[in-house]
């Protein structure tokens, strides 16, 4: 009986300092992702002279949209071999123009849906 309390006391210990970690990395590896959007979609506009439209979003990055004015710039195979979901098993959003700058590029966080704070807040390229 001793032995089954003190692994539910450690078991208790553990998750306390493991949860929070945890939800770290996962903020963390949704900025990292963010941060090679971006540098995939500013090469994306020096070579096509704009950025993609929200309409034509983060797949621009993979296929050359319809409509390019210079379709022979678009580098062949794209710009990113594939599209990367957030930590959290959704799409990343793209919106230009974006809220201080040529575009945003975000994920709403744990909860999906836009605002939010904690674990639930938005993470995204603005500063």
């Amino acid at each position: 009986m001793v032995a089954i309390v003190i692994i539910g006391l450690l078991s208790t210990v553990v998750m306390i300092n493991v949860m929070p970690s945890q939800d770290r990395a996962m903020a963390e590896k949704a900025r990292a992702d963010i941060s090679v959007l971006e540098q995939a979609l500013e090469t994306y506009r020096l070579d096509n002279l704009a950025y993609p439209t929200t309409a034509q979003g983060l797949d621009a990055l993979l296929e050359a949209p319809s409509g390019l004015a210079r379709p022979d710039r678009y580098r062949k195979g794209g710009y990113i071999r594939r599209l990367p979901e957030d930590p959290w098993g959704q799409a990343y959003q793209y919106r230009q123009p974006g809220r201080s700058g040529g575009f945003d590029v975000f994920s709403f966080g744990a909860d999906g849906a836009e605002g939010g704070d904690g674990d639930n807040a938005d993470i995204g390229n603005w500063r």
